[in-house]
């Protein structure tokens, strides 16, 4: 009996997550019946990327793992099914932010900068890089907003500064402040964005960017508008891997039936953010299209 799509693309997802080097897409087309055609795209819509977009993803995952239990570079890169270390560097600023040495190190030898600063939504923290902002926080506390920052790279050199000494933060905390109404002052283009992340994932923060304050999407509209009808717990993992707070806002997407979800800075901090966006007059564009990382400032 010939197996039904749904059924064949499960058994494909199963067969990348188990193979320990990427199967041709002609191999997966006989795997689920299917031609090779129909498979790439139906495997796309469902999931939001390729065969092989998904299976480096995972691969990726398993590397950023040994990694951060302090296995070897070259160990961990051959474990995590690489050919060689030189097609990991390939991909690895774009894909963990950094060098495997630098990310294996907890991120040894970067320096990372931040503030916080009150919101009517509780604290927010701030945190860039020479490359751009790397991480916008919401929280209760400054200490928790803080072992938060340190946990991803805990050997990475931490520096709090003051508001008023670093451009790049205070033009985030300048427009956030902007666009959600809580300050009527100018406020500068929000930097760079130094994040690591997937195609998929940008093409989603970059939607997100566009849903209008005070409206929100489904999962499963946001993505039929991405042309991926299928890939909803796609974009449910795109939205819940952003780690940019309101600047890329994905407190905007709710479940198909209007309840809220989860969300990584509180689901009561996400109704008050709702109701003061649906309340308030907002401009259309209040945020923008993200931006990744430029050359690192002189």
């Amino acid at each position: 009996m010939r197996k039904t799509t749904t059924t064949a693309l499960e058994c494909v997802r199963t067969a990348l997550d188990r193979a320990e080097q990427a199967p041709t897409l002609c191999a997966l087309a006989r795997l689920a019946a299917l031609s090779p055609a129909y498979l790439q795209r139906a495997f796309r819509r469902r999931y939001g990327m390729s065969p092989a977009e998904y299976h480096r993803a995972r691969r990726f995952g398993q590397l950023k793992k040994a990694l951060r239990e302090g296995a070897a570079v070259t160990a961990a890169v051959y474990e995590a099914g690489f050919g060689s270390a030189s097609r990991v560097y390939e991909h690895s600023d774009r894909l963990l932010g950094m060098t495997p040495a630098s990310y294996r190190a907890g991120g040894a030898g970067a320096s990372i900068r931040y503030t916080t600063t009150a919101t009517p939504l509780g604290r927010l923290l701030v945190a860039t890089t020479s490359r751009g902002i790397c991480a916008v926080a919401l929280g209760d506390d400054d200490a928790t907003l803080e072992a938060h920052l340190s946990d991803e790279f805990p050997r990475a050199t931490l520096e709090r500064v003051d508001g008023g000494r670093e451009e790049w933060l205070d033009a985030v905390i300048a427009r956030i402040a902007r666009q959600l109404g809580w300050s009527d002052a100018h406020a500068p283009a929000i930097p760079p964005l130094d994040i690591a992340a997937t195609a998929f994932q940008w093409r989603v923060w970059d939607a997100l960017t566009r849903i209008p304050p005070g409206t929100t999407l489904s999962y499963g509209k946001l993505a039929a508008q991405l042309g991926r009808p299928n890939a909803a717990r796609a974009v449910g993992r795109a939205c819940g891997s952003n780690r940019l707070a309101l600047i890329v806002p994905c407190h905007r997407v709710v479940r198909e039936d209007g309840s809220l979800g989860g969300w990584r800075w509180g689901v009561e901090r996400k109704r008050q953010l709702l109701a003061h966006e649906q309340r308030s007059d907002l401009p259309p564009n209040a945020a923008e299209s993200p931006r990744r990382q430029r050359p690192a400032r002189g």
